[in-house]
């Protein structure tokens, strides 16, 4: 089960508005991902990720690469956020 919520996660960070290049806090990073879940749905942010993927793969790959280290450091277990 965790592997699907951080797949979420990732997927939601992947469409959100926030960049990289912003340098967010984990506190940005949570607020995105919820915001991102509630404005798209799961379905509707795997269904951008895929479409990214398919228009622009190799800025995708980058993309979730950063989404993938920013959600374990945003919801690492032992900070006391973890599935908040």
């Amino acid at each position: 089960m965790t592997a699907l919520i951080d797949d979420v996660r990732c997927e939601a960070l992947f469409v959100s508005y926030l960049q990289r290049s912003q340098e967010p806090t984990a506190e940005l990073i949570r607020e995105a991902v919820h915001a991102a879940v509630d404005r798209l749905g799961e379905s509707g942010c795997a269904e951008l990720v895929a479409q990214e993927f398919g228009e622009h793969p190799d800025c995708a790959i980058g993309r979730m690469r950063w989404a993938r280290s920013a959600i374990r450091l945003a919801f690492d277990v032992t900070d006391g956020h973890a599935y908040a």
